[in-house]
């Protein structure tokens, strides 16, 4: 992927749609602009006016048309890779695009032009200096948006938001940085002067605004990420009458008969724009059924797999029994939940109580106390639709952390004087590091290759 040869693909999704695009990219340090718009030339029958749309019949090697549509020619550094750009906008049907691309690749012979991997434009993008590598990421996030809020969050990541906010703790770290390392010169004035110009003051600040950026972060994982909530409990307790009271639509079989469900059902719902991928399973109970053993073993692989686990009980049965005793994962969060509150007698106190949520999968009762729980667990804050968040990913929050560790560890060495000041540099520079991972600054070809490898064709 890290070639200078000219690339091509459809950038559109695969199947039938109303437009299709194909998209050309030519770095012209290496080949000569002028190749690009020749193939234009040939391909098109016409001259391409930079940056303006040019309806136009599309040309195979006979000259019959293939397709009409628009042709747009970005000359560099002005498009989306900072390379010489040429899109072919045409009709959205399989056929017809592929026929595109291959009389694209037949008239690129001559400068080498060849299929683009996956998110090698995006990649070429970030390596031209168009986008740094946060923004990059969020393209695909901003594709990949299963809610609004998280389309705003990984709209903001892409206009800049974030990377703003990591410049500007790489700017304050740099500024630390440059008085830390200058006193070094100075051993018998070091603590004096550091004091004078607040070292500490300046260390504190910077503390204080990174852990705002984690906790900014961690909203915005929550948005691209989600939760995984398996639904557990004996048969028949209500597990899949829950999933479908929660889904808003009948996803799970419910019958009467207890053991129905014998492997696990996902269904993804959205609350206040988290995604929660809840995960009906079999019933936990001793069996001969070779079926329904397969059955449970598949709750207990998901169960070691969830982000939180609802345990369903039968509120007409007796008291809540204890979960302790199940083998579940440490630190795992489990709700506990009587359900069929609506078989009990009407006097019944329904309260929620000792972080037990009575609630009735049928008529609904119960359901929002059961849902701002798990809201809770997840840690969301009440962001309306996104705003002021941006989609982040787990190596961003790994790198925050790392950058705040080191943060910690230079406000122990500030405290010990002048016999650690080199260690408070370095720490300083670890941060600084930390930090420039994200952005892309200090990054290996390796993750470069596994980020992008991860985008769809086209982009």
């Amino acid at each position: 992927m890290l070639d200078n040869a000219p690339i091509i693909a459809i950038a559109t999704a695969p199947g039938r749609g109303g437009v299709g695009i194909v998209r050309l990219s030519c770095p012209v340090a290496h080949i000569k602009a002028d190749a690009l718009l020749d193939l234009a030339r040939q391909l098109t029958g016409k001259a391409l006016t930079p940056r303006h749309a040019t309806y136009t019949a599309l040309l195979d090697a006979t000259g019959a048309v293939i397709d009409q549509g628009l042709a747009l020619w970005f000359p560099a550094p002005h498009s989306y890779t900072g390379e010489a750009v040429l899109e072919l906008q045409g009709h959205g049907g399989p056929v017809v695009l592929q026929l595109l691309l291959k009389r694209c690749l037949e008239l690129g012979k001559t400068i080498g032009l060849r299929l683009a991997a996956p998110g090698e434009f995006t990649q070429r993008a970030f390596l031209n200096g168009q986008l740094d590598l946060a923004q990059a990421e969020s393209v695909a996030d901003l594709i990949e948006a299963s809610t609004e809020a998280a389309a705003k969050a990984a709209s903001n990541a892409l206009s800049g938001a974030f990377s703003k906010e990591v410049h500007a703790l790489v700017h304050g770290l740099t500024q630390l940085r440059m008085l830390v390392e200058a006193t070094l010169d100075f051993p018998e004035e070091e603590i004096e002067f550091l004091q004078k110009a607040d070292a500490i003051g300046q260390l504190t600040r910077l503390q204080a605004q990174l852990a705002k950026v984690i906790a900014t972060t961690q909203q915005g994982a929550l948005l691209r990420d989600g939760l995984r909530v398996v639904l557990v409990g004996a048969p028949n307790v209500g597990k899949s009458s829950l999933l479908n009271a929660l889904a808003g639509q009948n996803v799970a079989i419910v019958t009467p008969i207890a053991g129905t469900t014998r492997d696990t059902i996902t269904q993804t719902i959205h609350l206040n724009g988290v995604p929660l991928d809840v995960i009906d399973t079999a019933g936990l109970r001793d069996t001969t059924d070779e079926v329904e053993k397969l059955g449970i073993e598949r709750t207990w692989a998901q169960i070691n797999k969830a982000h939180v686990v609802v345990y369903l009980q039968d509120a007409t049965h007796d008291a809540p029994t204890d979960v302790t005793n199940i083998d579940l994962p440490a630190q795992l969060p489990v709700v506990k939940v009587l359900n069929k509150i609506d078989l009990l007698p009407s006097d019944h106190d329904a309260a929620s109580t000792n972080n037990v949520y009575p609630v009735s999968a049928k008529t609904g009762a119960g359901l929002e106390a059961l849902k701002a729980e798990l809201l809770r667990i997840a840690g969301w804050q009440g962001h309306a639709g996104g705003e002021g968040l941006y989609i982040a990913r787990e190596r961003h929050i790994i790198a925050l952390q790392a950058a705040q560790g080191q943060l910690e560890a230079a406000a122990d060495c500030a405290a010990m004087g002048d016999k650690a000041l080199d260690l408070f540099a370095e720490c300083l520079r670890l941060s600084q590091q930390a930090l420039g991972e994200i952005t892309g600054e200090f990054t290996s070809d390796d993750l470069l290759g596994v980020i992008f490898g991860q985008f769809c064709i086209g982009k």
